[in-house]
């Protein structure tokens, strides 16, 4: 405290101190802090590996919806299938269900299918063989191959879109 000469007590020198130290405590704190996380962020990075084929590997459980427009309609669809990636690019699918417009189907087990993962982990998925092509799919690998994000490119107008995760290998 300093007084003044009309004998007022002026606290604003103490506390313009204290908060100058208060100051350098909360940046030195706040950069410790944010130090920290970086480097714990870099220890977790999945960023630091590369995706190939290899990456997919083992069951997943692929649910999805939207709509398959024809000509000006469009129709809801929904899916629940089950796909085995094997790690070498290929895929079966052991069951699905669609629904389309409110028809329900059911796919008979042995289905397949290949894939490519670029090393950014994107790509692409095709059904069906060279003979007999079904649908096609853009997608992003994330989580380190525990999920997928996948949207339909075609056949047709789709607008189709959901996530496949790992239930096992």
């Amino acid at each position: 405290m300093v007084r003044t000469e009309s004998g007022e007590t002026n606290r604003t020198q103490g506390g313009d101190i204290m908060k100058q130290y208060f100051k350098i405590f909360a940046v030195t704190a706040a950069l410790a802090l944010a130090t920290s996380g970086v480097a714990q962020a870099k220890e977790n990075d999945d960023d630091a590996k590369a995706c190939s084929d290899s990456t997919l590997r083992g069951l997943y459980v692929f649910t999805a919806s939207g709509f398959n427009v024809v000509g000006v309609a469009a129709q809801p669809k929904a899916i629940l299938e089950v796909i085995r990636f094997n790690g070498d690019g290929t895929l079966t699918v052991p069951a699905a269900t669609v629904s389309i417009n409110g028809v329900i189907g059911r796919s008979p087990p042995g289905g397949t299918g290949s894939y490519m993962v670029e090393p950014d982990c994107t790509g692409s998925l095709q059904f069906g063989t060279a003979v007999s092509p079904g649908p096609k799919y853009d997608l992003f690998v994330a989580f380190k191959g525990s999920e997928i994000q996948m949207i339909q490119t075609g056949p047709g107008s789709p607008v189709f879109q959901g996530t496949a995760e790992r239930v096992s290998r």
